[in-house]
C-alpha cells in the first residue's frame, strides 16, 4: 500500500453564510501528482489555503507525515516540509532573480544574529551551502540566462518559473501549485508538464496541484479529485474523472441545457 503524505478528513470551511468548502476528504500518496480540478468558486483554491494555514477549517481536520496541520502556526508550515506556489505571482520584483531563490533558503537558516553580524566561518559555511543547492535549481530550471536579473524586467512566463524555483529552493516534501499553467502559452505550458513530471521521478517531491489546463493534468496526474460547489464530484483517473457525468455536468452543462444550446443554436 503506498505511503499516504496529507491526509484531508471531512474538511469544511465556512465564511459568513457561505459554505466555500463541505466535507471534502482526500489522501496524497507520497511521489504522486494529485491534482484538484473543477470550475470557477469549486473550492479548490480554498483547500490550498487550509493546508497553508492561511484559513482554518471550520470542521474537520488536516495530517501531514502524522502532524495535525491545524495545531501547527502558518509560519511553521514551510519548516515542516510543505512549499506552495501562488495563481497571482508572489515575487519580490525589485529583487534579482538568484536573490528571491535565496529567500527560499530562510527554512534552513541555522545561524544566530551574532553570527551572521560577524560573519563567522558558520555562517560562510551556511552561505556557501545556500548558494549551491540555488545554483542546482537553477540549473535543474534553465534559469542560468535569468540569474542576476530584477524579477521586475522578466516576461510572465519566466516569473511562473522563478516562483516555482524559489519553492523548490526550500527542498519541500509536498509542492502545492496553484494553477502552474494559468497565463503561459502552449510552449511553455509544455515545458512546465516537463518540469512537473522531473520534479516527481528526478527530485523525488509529491505535488498537488490545482489546475484548469485539462491537456496538463491528463499529462502529468496520476490521480485527480473533481470538485464542484465545495464539495468532492469524483475521484480516479485522469481519464475516470473526465468521463464521470457530474464532472461533465459542472463543466458544460446537464444533457438538458446542452440539448438547449443546440437548439437555440440551429436558430
Amino acid at each position: 500500500m503506498d505511503e499516504v503524505l496529507l491526509s484531508a478528513k471531512n474538511l469544511s470551511v465556512r465564511f459568513g453564510g457561505v459554505l466555500a468548502v463541505n466535507n471534502v476528504s482526500f489522501d496524497v500518496r507520497r511521489g504522486e501528482v494529485f491534482t484538484l480540478i473543477g470550475p470557477n468558486g469549486a473550492g479548490k483554491t480554498t483547500v490550498f489555503n487550509l493546508i497553508s494555514r492561511i484559513y482554518t477549517p471550520t470542521t474537520g481536520s488536516i495530517e501531514f507525515e502524522g502532524r495535525v496541520l491545524t495545531e501547527q502556526p502558518p509560519h511553521q508550515i514551510a519548516s515542516l516540509g510543505i512549499a506552495r506556489t501562488f495563481q497571482n505571482i508572489e515575487l519580490f520584483e525589485y529583487a534579482t532573480v538568484l536573490q528571491n531563490m535565496l529567500i527560499g533558503r530562510h527554512t534552513h537558516r541555522s545561524t544566530g544574529l551574532w553570527s551572521d553580524m560577524f560573519f563567522t566561518g558558520k555562517t560562510r559555511r551556511a552561505e556557501i551551502e545556500a548558494r549551491e543547492k540555488t545554483e542546482k535549481i537553477i540549473d535543474f530550471l534553465d534559469l542560468q540566462h535569468y540569474r542576476d536579473s530584477m524579477v521586475a524586467g522578466l516576461p510572465y512566463g519566466v516569473r511562473k518559473v522563478v516562483e516555482l524555483a524559489r519553492a523548490l529552493c526550500t527542498e519541500p516534501k509536498l509542492l502545492l501549485l496553484d494553477e502552474p499553467s494559468s497565463g503561459l502559452n502552449v510552449e511553455e505550458t509544455e515545458d512546465m508538464a516537463f518540469w512537473i513530471q522531473d520534479i516527481k521521478n528526478d527530485l523525488g517531491i509529491t505535488v498537488l496541484m490545482v489546475e484548469h489546463d485539462m491537456t496538463l493534468v491528463s499529462k502529468v496526474s496520476d490521480r485527480v479529485l473533481a470538485m464542484n460547489m465545495g464539495e468532492v464530484l469524483a475521484m480516479g483517473t485522469p481519464r475516470e474523472v473526465q468521463n464521470h457525468p457530474g464532472v461533465i455536468e459542472a463543466y458544460l452543462g446537464s444533457v438538458d441545457d446542452m440539448s438547449s444550446l443546440r437548439r437555440e443554436v440551429v436558430k
